[in-house]
């Protein structure tokens, strides 16, 4: 297992001497996102500590956690619900020492008024001529987690293929793997997820019967076709946390997480080597029933009309109940950490089949 387990990593360092013009810096963000209310409402401040179905996305070393068939489901609509984040999964466990877990996801804006042939060839304006068309974007996941030689170290890879799609006029396929290590040890719990660890990489097809509509719309742009292929870099969550005791009945869970890009970007630590933002997250429960979460992250430096920069950061916050292995999720986000952005509200449920076994 531990050679296994230096090959997997042996990748992610490889990727980072490849060529740096194959990259792009910011490509499939719409799997940065996150899939649960829960670990939003915390900042995606959860890699050390998760250890539910919804692993598969966050960490699935953290898959070994479950006893049981567990399901999720979330919905989140974003931009003043113009976008629409939706997300299933489901996870088992296999034996004692290890988990399988598969989802989907899927973000799109869809009646997008296509106006290329609004006018016709000799000027006319003929708005029976206006279509429709959805931008979508997919991603399914499989995950495999195991216990690794002690019972504290966990190990777990999430392979996925990313669907992506622009109406009739483009489409691509993806393809790339995550692999994500949980440690625990004296109350305390370490996590690191590596993500794109071997690159992601995106075929586009583009409909050239559409591009030519488009291409003489505006004289002397749009004349070449868009690239074709896309290679997501690969980034890295460093997380640690400890729950603490208090009182009979409730418990805080705090977490400190590094997000890791491997480029240049406006987050609070940058530097041509990587970038650092760090994400802060607590839970406060009552008996495991209630939940209370906080949590700030997305510390980011905005650039001013008068090129002075500021600081931004993201504040979200969430609540929880989970009764009989159902658990319903509520987190309040902001999806852009710029202060005029529009927070979006996110519902999710997480429910164990414990709860109809006898």
């Amino acid at each position: 297992m531990l050679l296994k387990l230096r090959i997997l990593f042996l990748f992610l360092f490889f990727s980072l001497f490849l060529n740096a013009q194959a990259f792009r810096n910011y490509s499939n963000e719409f799997l940065n996102i996150g899939v649960d209310a829960a670990g939003l409402g915390m900042s995606k401040a959860i890699v050390a500590t998760s250890n539910n179905v919804n692993s598969i996305y966050w960490n699935p070393a953290g898959l070994v956690g479950i006893e049981d068939y567990q399901g999720s489901l979330m919905h989140a609509s974003y931009f003043a619900g113009i976008a629409n984040y939706n997300h299933a999964a489901f996870a088992m466990p296999i034996d004692k020492q290890s988990a399988l877990g598969i989802s989907i996801i899927r973000f799109g804006v869809d009646d997008i008024l296509n106006t290329t042939e609004l006018i016709d060839s000799e000027g006319n304006i003929d708005f029976n001529r206006i279509s429709l068309f959805s931008a979508a974007d997919y991603a399914f996941n499989i995950a495999y987690a195991r216990n690794l030689i002690f019972k504290d170290l966990k190990f777990g890879v999430n392979a996925k293929i990313v669907r992506r799609t622009i109406g009739d006029f483009a489409s691509s396929w993806g393809f790339g793997f995550d692999v994500g290590i949980q440690f625990e040890r004296n109350n305390w719990k370490f996590g690191i997820m590596a993500r794109d660890i071997t690159t992601t990489f995106n075929t586009w097809a583009i409909n050239e019967t559409e591009f030519d509509k488009i291409k003489n719309a505006i004289s002397g742009q749009n004349q070449e076709l868009p690239e074709t292929t896309e290679i997501t870099k690969p980034k890295l969550q460093i997380g640690a946390a400890r729950e603490f005791r208090i009182g009979r009945f409730f418990n805080l869970l705090a977490e400190v997480d590094l997000n890791v890009r491997f480029a240049k970007t406006n987050d609070i630590f940058s530097s041509d080597l990587g970038s650092v933002d760090p994400a802060i997250g607590f839970q406060l429960d009552y008996d495991k029933i209630v939940y209370l979460r906080a949590g700030v992250g997305n510390f980011q430096y905005v650039t001013q009309f008068n090129n002075a920069k500021s600081l931004s950061l993201q504040p979200n916050f969430g609540v929880g109940f989970n009764y009989r292995g159902i658990q319903i999720d509520y987190a309040l986000t902001n999806i852009g950490s710029i202060g005029n952005a529009l927070f979006s509200n996110i519902f999710s449920i997480t429910f164990d089949y414990t709860f109809i076994r006898p």
